[in-house]
């Protein structure tokens, strides 16, 4: 069996702690505090982080157009459905039948939320697997496409495949976001996430035709940059919402630089497992998927005790243990269902990205 890669394991459990501390850092109002907000500036790129690896980790999009588009759409939209379904139930459970109606969850319930965004109530992040679906049947359609011919003399041409239009796809998103992101189902983000899944395959390319040696040069002078320009300038972009805020240019530096500069710099090292954070990078979907049930249920819970949980640090501890603790006790029941986990015919152990 070929030996996982640590590194990303690594890289990619640091983001799903992230998140799921940023959506109960949420829950509990505090997402503004000082101290949580330095994090936020430094990690900003995280969420756009799983769309390079899963570019990085992809040998192919090509083949048959219906087996291609039935295989993503068991690995992804399965669980989708699914997963979007659970929260549902806690949700309205709680909405419907236990909490009182003047209950801001309660009134926040619209009908339009069906076709404005591809999130669930009770379960809101299942958006990243329907954009990401989505994102792997383009770069599928894009594949297909033949090479266009451009003349540069009367006897010759240069050939260029249509794919790397996806160069565009950033300035796409960013004039989404001016509009006010006008796309149903907040498909607005999936632009810049087939781009950075083409810069993945890209950075590959380049990662191995490089020396390990000037790669770790490379890489460092980019994070370098990076911290440079996150230092003098506050720009920020947020995957779920597509909302990019500050100086566009400065902005998708940052995010290129950040991407392809760890992910360069830790694989050019014989990166050790870290026992709790790759193991929580190595089963990110469970993690990604079961999360969000169980802080809504405890907010829900609470909601119902009448207890709010503003600011409150003892409910922001309970949670945070609780969920990593559940979330780390489901991974070998979660992994054995396919249509929670997506692994239909796989082996191997559940990567989000995989």
């Amino acid at each position: 069996m070929k030996e996982r890669n640590h590194a990303f394991d690594f890289l990619c459990g640091i983001c799903i702690i992230r998140m799921i501390l940023y959506h109960i850092t949420g829950f509990c109002n505090m997402s503004e505090d000082e101290g949580w907000m330095i994090i936020m500036h430094w990690t900003f790129f995280f969420m756009s982080f799983f769309f390079f690896k899963a570019g990085y980790f992809n040998k192919t999009v090509d083949g048959n157009s219906w087996e291609f588009t039935k295989k993503k759409f068991k690995q992804l939209m399965i669980p989708y459905f699914v997963w979007g379904f659970i929260g549902c139930i806690i949700y309205f459970t709680f909405a419907w039948f236990i909490l009182d109606p003047r209950n801001v969850m309660v009134k926040d319930i619209t009908i339009k939320h069906l076709w404005e965004t591809s999130g669930f109530y009770g379960n809101g992040p299942c958006w990243f697997l329907f954009s990401f679906f989505v994102a792997y049947i383009a770069m599928h359609l894009f594949s297909k496409c033949p090479s266009i011919a451009i003349p540069v003399t009367h006897n010759r041409s240069f050939r260029i495949k249509i794919h790397w239009v996806v160069f565009i796809f950033p300035f796409i998103s960013y004039l989404l976001y001016e509009q006010g992101n006008p796309l149903w189902l907040n498909l607005n983000n999936v632009f810049w996430g087939i781009f950075l899944f083409f810069l993945g395959r890209v950075w590959r390319v380049a990662i191995e035709r490089l020396r390990p040696q000037k790669m770790i040069i490379l890489s460092s002078m980019m994070i370098i940059v990076f911290i440079v320009l996150n230092i003098i300038d506050s720009s920020k972009y947020t995957m779920s919402s597509n909302e990019w805020e500050g100086n566009f240019p400065i902005l998708i530096s940052k995010l290129i630089l950040s991407s392809c500069g760890l992910s360069g710099l830790f694989l050019s090292f014989s990166f050790p497992r870290i026992p709790i954070i790759n193991y929580i990078g190595q089963h990110s979907m469970v993690f990604f998927v079961a999360h969000y049930p169980i802080i809504t249920f405890y907010k829900m819970l609470r909601s119902a005790c009448v207890h709010s949980l503003k600011g409150k640090i003892d409910d922001l501890i309970i949670m945070s243990i609780l969920t990593f603790i559940v979330c780390a006790w489901l991974v070998p029941y979660i992994e054995q269902i396919p249509w929670l986990s997506g692994r239909f015919n796989q082996k191997q152990s559940n990567s989000l990205t995989k």
